[in-house]
């Protein structure tokens, strides 16, 4: 097995409580599957046949997931409040080779290969996916008064060829400049710095590191903290960390951080099957002056999708603009299943819009008209309703005359006759009374 995947299945949602109150962020309902199906189609699709998830027991109980893949379930406590680093640290022991770790809020059609073969070219340390940032453009339900969060940039530095991973940091980080150590700009004078990058947290990960995180224990979080510190790590010198430790009036504390250091877990492999490029003075760089291949142990990599669908589900707005792109995406995937499941029931008076999504067992009343909407399982709409830009979760009642448009309706929620909702979140076990808006 040359890769073991991980999926982070653990998290609150902090950042879309709105909806993760009431439903478990991976169990939220995107295109009328949950959230935590997409990353784990992905590795289906690339061939994995064995995936370790890392997630709550409430989670995995209610969980019905149609995969042919193992799913190995580690439980982490609902009183323990671990980063995604603590999470990798926390299954260490399973881990015997190179690892894969996605975040179960990742929606994309990215060809997997992509990524995994930068790991492969280059004998990676790391290699990411990095895609355009999305803004959602419609309104957000809910969201009306509420002053919106400044996100903080991120500063990505690549070289010519758009792969090596040069430089990383955020806004918050900085003072009042960006400032770019001496050392990456003597191997790599011309560097491109980019902005308006999402980091979509599918990483390829030496085993070494895994390792590197069992001794490192203030390090919580892969994104903001484990992977920059491998970016950076790329241009010391392994040499000049172990220079002063045959020094008999070192202090011993110095010996300790450096024996923590990245460069003491890469194992020396002197065999002479290693691949060609370890073992020669080839350089998998042009019009730079970096390194062979063998002499820059730490190394990383991004690939940057340019097309196609990839998406965090990770707030609000980009939970319903995930769930708009979807019947776009199954496409891509060449999922050929109806959208309208074969046990809706429809009257032939009932409008069905070409990209709305209609769940199994839901009741569609006359003269009903639905556009731009996902409608989930066991469902009750009845007559003359008018849906457009809405996600209906399951279980939801819509009584007679009801208007909704660019609304959120959660599970079990009762939408009273001739209500008038527009850029709403209705919760779940809500009931919005007759003519309410």
């Amino acid at each position: 097995m040359e890769f073991q995947a991980v999926v982070m299945a653990a998290g609150g949602g902090s950042r879309m409580t709105d909806l993760t109150s009431s439903i478990p962020k991976p169990l939220l309902p995107v295109g009328n599957r949950p959230l935590l199906w997409y990353p784990l189609n992905l590795l289906e699709r690339a061939g994995f046949e064995e995936v370790i998830v890392i997630t709550r027991k409430e989670i995995q109980k209610m969980l019905n997931l149609d995969t042919k893949m193992k799913l190995d379930f580690v439980c982490i406590s609902d009183n323990m409040d671990m980063g995604t680093a603590d999470s990798l640290r926390h299954i260490h022991q399973k881990i015997k080779t190179d690892v894969l770790v996605l975040s179960c809020d990742l929606i994309t059609d990215v060809d997997l290969y992509e990524v995994v073969d930068l790991f492969r070219t280059h004998d990676a340390t790391l290699s990411m996916l990095m895609k355009k940032t999305h803004e959602p453009t419609e309104v957000v339900p809910g969201q009306k008064g509420k002053k919106k969060p400044v996100e903080q940039r991120d500063f990505i530095g690549v070289d010519d060829t758009g792969k090596r991973l040069l430089f990383m940091a955020n806004e918050a980080d900085l003072d009042e400049e960006l400032v770019i150590k001496r050392s990456i700009l003597q191997k790599h004078p011309r560097m491109h710095i980019r902005t308006g990058l999402m980091d979509a947290h599918l990483y390829c990960l030496k085993k070494y590191v895994v390792d590197f995180l069992v001794e490192n224990r203030t390090i919580t979080s892969l994104r903001s903290e484990l992977i920059p510190h491998l970016v950076r790590k790329q241009f010391s010198s392994a040499a000049s960390l172990q220079q002063g430790l045959d020094n008999k009036e070192e202090d011993q504390k110095k010996k300790e951080q450096a024996s923590l250091d990245i460069y003491s877990f890469i194992k020396e492999d002197n065999s002479l099957l290693k691949p060609a490029p370890d073992n020669s003075c080839w350089n998998d760089h042009r019009g730079d002056m970096s390194e062979t291949l063998h002499e820059g142990k730490v190394r990383c990599y991004v690939h940057i999708m340019k097309g196609g669908l990839c998406y965090r589900v990770n707030t609000l707005g980009l939970y319903i603009e995930a769930n708009r792109q979807v019947p776009k995406l199954l496409f891509n995937l060449g999922l050929e299943e109806p959208l309208v499941h074969g046990s809706a029931q429809i009257t032939d008076r009932g409008m069905v819009g070409s990209d709305s999504i209609i769940g199994s067992s839901t009741q569609i009343g006359e003269k009903t008209s639905i556009k731009h909407s996902i409608i989930g399982s066991m469902c009750t709409i009845k007559g003359k309703v008018k849906i457009t830009n809405c996600i209906i979760m399951n279980s939801v009642t819509i009584e007679e005359g009801c208007c909704l448009q660019g609304s959120v309706i959660c599970h079990n929620a009762v939408i009273e006759k001739d209500a008038d909702i527009k850029d709403c979140l209705i919760g779940s076990d809500q009931r919005l009374e007759t003519k309410g808006k």
